[in-house]
């Protein structure tokens, strides 16, 4: 639920009015003679709101910054002051659930629901206690009163069929699944869990309409083709089955994925293969962890962790969803606690590779470079035709300005493909660049325009390449033309507009460049960069003050070290006259041509 507007008795006061109060009481006491039990009390009193207040805002920090852990024991330290405080039993509640403190969560939860009857998420939690004691009374009762807003709907309905399912009440789950006015997001969950729960039930032909339905409206997603191709194969139709694994693998546009080949290959040689799903614990779980997963991907991750502990609370070792709670952290900057999960999923699966890859590229984010790089050999050496860990390697030297070695990984992925298709053009742009930033030009022409030629629309090739030509003076005409193919491509990336605006800068064309350089500080108004190039650009059109306004704001936004004096010196004595367009190429230029040498996410596709 939403925080509370204010700590009831304490919340309600800013900051700088408890200071005020604490003020106020010293001062009573200072000129009030008073019996030294009543001092005592009332220093007492004072240590209380300033401990109160201090977990409170200590809790409410550790939150924003999406330090779970410690804003869990800053909210109990609150709590420990004022006990019946709903707002802190609230937040107490929904991080200990955060990180997975189940124990602590259930005690808060019992707390938390005294106060507030209808809290959603307590609710829920407890129906999911009470079904795994085995009180379906009980969790039917809480499941219907966490119903309430649309993704509560969603999730209530979901848990209530499985709950049916539970007590073999086929018919009652299927029923629950009938809700035509939802909106056709949530009807993709809805089919998807009726297709399931048609398949455990031995319902075949309603499973096979579902699932026909769910794959019609989207072939992408691996989660739905797995279960689509396990229940044709489950069902004898190993033909369509394989059909199903094809056409995901086609629609991905990448290699195919590691859970899909193994399920392939079982098919293939005739195994038995088992449903998605066999119980309506793992069903549960599952709406848990596709909830989850989609709300952490959205936007939504403090909410989506919740569903996701939530997942793991019915099933620990559920593969996917300890993946898509590890990429919950990271996205949240907590790469240590990343690295803790993918540690708890089980080993010897087919994504083992691509969780190795994710622990390295965290370790990588946590300056453990050397641990990195170790990890992704190893997962090289045991897999020499996995492209995955070579390219991590690769990036994260390009990333650290080791293009010398970034090179050198590069090219033995290069040398694995053999014949590069489309999917390959990342490889030689990635090289390109890394040639580019170590002055070996004409290999890394090379390297682009093979890029450029496997896959013609990719903005950062186009832009990369147009730029250096500029950059150099040399074939100004196509290289204007490229950077002004990628900002149509992609119109809102302020660095792309950045490089058109720059490349009319160093072509002499202004007036030009003042209007494509203030779109990209639209853009990215907190780019020093960009700031910086407009005032050039301003000045060389007169617009003098104008000019010195952007330099300041430039240097307000952290440049980078050698930069500052060059702004400070323009910042005082203005541009030297404009000089040829044809320029040698500059320290500034390189500056900016290495800005514009983004990484390209290879993310292993298993844990996409």
């Amino acid at each position: 639920m939403m925080e509370r507007n204010a700590l009831r008795r304490w919340n309600a006061l800013p900051l700088v009015l408890t200071g005020v109060i604490l003020l106020l009481v010293a001062a009573f006491t200072a000129l009030a003679p008073v019996p030294v039990s009543a001092e005592v009390g009332e220093h007492q009193s004072v240590e209380t709101v300033r401990s109160l207040v201090g977990g409170y805002l200590s809790g409410r920090f550790a939150k924003s910054q999406h330090d779970i852990d410690s804003a869990a024991t800053f909210y109990g330290s609150a709590l420990a002051h004022d006990p019946d405080n709903e707002v802190l039993v609230e937040q107490a509640f929904l991080m200990e659930l955060s990180s997975g403190a189940y124990d602590r969560a259930s005690v808060l939860a019992e707390k938390l629901v005294e106060l507030q009857p209808q809290h959603r998420l307590a609710r829920l939690f407890q129906a999911l206690e009470a079904y795994k004691k085995g009180d379906f009374e009980a969790a039917d009762r809480n499941f219907k009163i966490a119903s309430s807003g649309p993704i509560g709907e969603l999730t209530a309905a979901l848990l209530r069929s499985w709950l049916m399912m539970a007590q073999k009440k086929v018919s009652a789950a299927l029923d629950l699944l009938d809700k035509p006015r939802q909106a056709e997001w949530a009807q993709f969950y809805l089919r998807y869990h009726r297709a399931l729960i048609a398949d455990l039930a031995g319902r075949k032909s309603d499973a096979r309409i579902s699932y026909q339905q769910i794959f019609k409206q989207d072939t992408r997603t691996l989660r739905t083709a797995m279960a689509y191709a396990r229940h044709a194969a489950h069902a004898g139709d190993a033909k369509l089955a394989q059909s199903i694994l094809r056409e995901y693998d086609r629609r991905s546009s990448t290699d195919p994925h590691p859970l899909s080949s193994e399920l392939a290959e079982e098919i293939g040689a005739g195994k038995p293969v088992a449903l998605l799903i066999d119980d309506p614990t793992e069903g549960m779980s599952e709406v848990l962890y596709g909830l989850g997963e989609a709300l952490t991907t959205d936007g939504g991750v403090s909410i989506g962790i919740v569903y996701l502990q939530m997942a793991l609370y019915l099933s620990p070792r559920q593969p996917l969803a300890l993946a898509a709670l590890a990429q919950a952290y990271e996205t949240t900057r907590n790469y240590q606690d990343a690295i803790s999960t993918y540690d708890r999923i089980p080993r010897g699966t087919p994504l083992q590779d691509a969780i190795y890859i994710r622990k390295a590229l965290n370790l990588n984010l946590l300056d453990k470079t050397d641990e990195a790089k170790v990890l992704l050999e190893q997962v090289s050496s045991r897999s020499p035709d996995d492209l995955a860990p070579l390219d991590a390697l690769g990036n994260i030297m390009r990333a650290r300005k080791r293009y010398d070695v970034a090179i050198v990984y590069y090219a033995k992925a290069l040398k694995t493909i053999g014949q590069p298709d489309k999917r390959h053009w990342t490889f030689f742009y990635a090289r390109g660049t890394c040639y580019e930033r170590t002055n070996q030009w004409s290999k890394a022409e090379v390297d682009l325009k093979k890029a450029m030629q496997l896959s013609p629309d990719q903005p950062l090739v186009l832009n990369y390449l147009g730029y250096s030509w500029i950059d150099q003076g040399r074939n100004l005409r196509e290289g204007l033309r490229l950077i002004k193919k990628a900002v149509s491509l992609k119109p809102d990336d302020g660095y792309i507009v950045d490089s058109l605006g720059w490349a009319y800068y160093r072509l002499g064309r202004y007036k030009d460049a003042v209007g494509q350089l203030e779109r990209a500080v639209e853009l990215r108004p907190d780019d020093p960069v960009l700031n910086d190039h407009l005032g050039d650009a301003l000045w060389r059109v007169g617009r003098e003050r104008e000019a010195r306004f952007q330099w300041d704001q430039a240097l307000s936004l952290s440049p980078e070290a050698d930069e500052i004096a060059k702004i400070r010196k323009k910042l005082a004595d203005g541009l030297t006259a404009a000089t040829k367009a044809k320029l040698p190429r500059t320290q500034a230029s390189t500056r900016d041509q290495r800005r514009r040498s983004k990484h390209v996410d290879n993310t292993p596709k298993a844990l996409q």
